[in-house]
C-alpha cells in the first residue's frame, strides 16, 4: 500500500468540501483522523459550486431553511479561524442575495415568503422595483420587486475546502489517497475499510463521497442520493457593475473575482459530468435575464457537477441505525457549501461525544 496507515479511530470517506469538514471537526476534538480521497472526480460537487449561502433564497421547507441559517451563521467566524491557522482566504462575502421576481403571481408568493421569513425572526425585505434598481444597478429590468436577504452571500468553494483540508491536515489528519472500496463490519459494529491496496481499522467511518456515497461497498441498506447534474459557466463581470448575487427559478448569477458566475442546471443524468450546449444556453439566457449587462458575454468557461440529492431533498446526518460506529455526511443537494461547516460540527460532537446541539432526526438515514 502507497500509505503507512493501518489503524485510527476515524475515517473519513471522502475529501470534498464535507468530508474535509469533518475531518478538521473531528481533529478539532482530539481524535485520529484518517481521510480517504483518491482525488476530485472531474464531476464532484465541491470545486463546481458556485459557494452561494443562500439560506433564504431558495424556497424550501422550514426546517431546512432554519439548519441552513444556523449553518450560514457559521462562517463569519470559520473565516476568521482558517485565515489565522492557515493563512487561506476562503472569500467570504456576506453582501446579500436578491431572489427576483419577474411576475405578478411569483410576486405575491414570494411577499409572503418575505413575511413568513420576518415572522421566523429573520432579516428580510421585500424591494419594490424602484428599490431593486437602486441597490442593484442594471438588474432585471421589467423585475415586478424581489426578495432582499442582507445576511446571505458567498463563499469561494475551492478555497473553503483547500482551508479545510490544511487546517485538517495541520491538526493531524492524514490524508489517503485512495478509494474506499468498502466498510468492513462484525456482529453489526464498524471495525474499518477496505481500499484498493488494503485495509484501515477504525472504530468510526464516516460516508461523505457525496453522489458516490451509494456505490460504497458494505453498507447494509441502499442510500437514497442519486447525482443531479449542474451545468455552469463563467464570462467577464460587466464593467462598472458593482459586484452583486441575483438569483430566480434556480438560476442564478454571482460576482467572484472579476467574473460572472452563472448557473444552474438540475438534471437526472446519471454519472455523466458532461455540459451540453442546450444546458449552458439555458444558464446563460437566465443570467442575462437577471442581468441584462451580460448580453454581449461569451462563456470563457464551462464546466459541471454532480450534487448528491435525496428523495426530500433534506441531507442525510448521523447515525446507520444497523451497524455502530458507522456515520454518514451525505445527500446535500444545492446546500453541501452552506452546510458543510455545520454539518462537520454536528459529526465531530456525534464522533465525540455521541450527541450534538442540532436536533438531526429530520435528517436520519431512515426517515
Amino acid at each position: 500500500m502507497s500509505h503507512k496507515v493501518s489503524s485510527c479511530e476515524v475515517i473519513i470517506v471522502g475529501g470534498g468540501v464535507i468530508g474535509a469538514a469533518c475531518a478538521r471537526a473531528a481533529a478539532l476534538r482530539g481524535l485520529q483522523v484518517t481521510l480517504c480521497e483518491p482525488g476530485p472526480d472531474r464531476a464532484a460537487a465541491s470545486p463546481a459550486s458556485a459557494g452561494m449561502l443562500a439560506a433564504q433564497i431558495e424556497p424550501s421547507d422550514e426546517v431546512l431553511r432554519a439548519l441552513g441559517v444556523r449553518g450560514r451563521d457559521l462562517y463569519e467566524d470559520l473565516a476568521l479561524a482558517l485565515r489565522e491557522s492557515t493563512g487561506l482566504d476562503i472569500g467570504f462575502w456576506r453582501s446579500g442575495i436578491a431572489r427576483i421576481a419577474f411576475d405578478d403571481a411569483v410576486a405575491d408568493q414570494v411577499r409572503d415568503e418575505v413575511a413568513q421569513q420576518r415572522q421566523a425572526g429573520l432579516r428580510c425585505d421585500w424591494l419594490e422595483p424602484d428599490e431593486l434598481t437602486e441597490r442593484f444597478p442594471g438588474a432585471a429590468p421589467g423585475a415586478r420587486g424581489a426578495l432582499f436577504a442582507p445576511e446571505d452571500g458567498a463563499v469561494d468553494p475551492a478555497a473553503l475546502t483547500k482551508a479545510l483540508l490544511a487546517d485538517a491536515r495541520r491538526l493531524g489528519v492524514t490524508v489517503v489517497p485512495e478509494r474506499v472500496m468498502r466498510v468492513i463490519s462484525t456482529d453489526q459494529r464498524v471495525t474499518g475499510v477496505a481500499l484498493s491496496g488494503g485495509t484501515i481499522d477504525a472504530q468510526h467511518v464516516v460516508i461523505a463521497a457525496g453522489a458516490w456515497s451509494p456505490r460504497i461497498g458494505g453498507l447494509r441498506r441502499p442510500l437514497p442520493v442519486e447525482p443531479v447534474r449542474g451545468q455552469m459557466a463563467a464570462a467577464p463581470w460587466p464593467a462598472g457593475t458593482p459586484p452583486s448575487i441575483l438569483y430566480a427559478d434556480h438560476g442564478y448569477v454571482l460576482a467572484r473575482g472579476g467574473e460572472a458566475l452563472m448557473g444552474s442546471t438540475m438534471e437526472h443524468a446519471g454519472f455523466d459530468g458532461r455540459v451540453t450546449d442546450e444546458g449552458i444556453d439555458q444558464v446563460v439566457a437566465a443570467a442575462i435575464r437577471l442581468l441584462p449587462m451580460l448580453g454581449n458575454a461569451r462563456p470563457t468557461r464551462t464546466w459541471a457537477g454532480l450534487r448528491p440529492l435525496t428523495p426530500d431533498g433534506r441531507p442525510i446526518v448521523g447515525a446507520d441505525p444497523d451497524i455502530e460506529g458507522l456515520w454518514f455526511a451525505t445527500g446535500h443537494g444545492r446546500n453541501g457549501i452552506l452546510l458543510a461547516a455545520l454539518t462537520g460540527d454536528v459529526i465531530g460532537d456525534l464522533l465525540a461525544h455521541g450527541e450534538c446541539e442540532v436536533d438531526i432526526t429530520p435528517f436520519a438515514a431512515v426517515r
